[in-house]
């Protein structure tokens, strides 16, 4: 399952956002709308470290992970 959970941050203020599938995968924001779209840099990137590195990226039926999120991406209101 591909989620982004999103939840406020007590300590410093802000939203912070995470990806469980993606390990270490996480960003943060003022707003909700800018941890998910701060997350959703932080998933490009993730991915393209995981290929640089010869690790293989999760598919979902078939397409790859990008294919995924650029279907699939809608940030909510804030």
């Amino acid at each position: 399952m591909r989620q982004v959970i999103i939840y406020p941050d007590r300590e410093d203020g802000g939203w912070v956002a995470e990806v469980p599938s993606l390990p270490g995968c996480i960003s943060q924001g003022r707003t909700k709308v800018e941890a998910l779209e701060n997350v959703r840099d932080a998933i490009e990137t993730w991915i393209d470290g995981a290929r640089t590195v010869g690790l293989t990226v999760a598919t979902k039926n078939g397409r790859q992970i990008n294919d995924w999120i650029d279907r699939y991406w809608s940030a909510p209101s804030a």
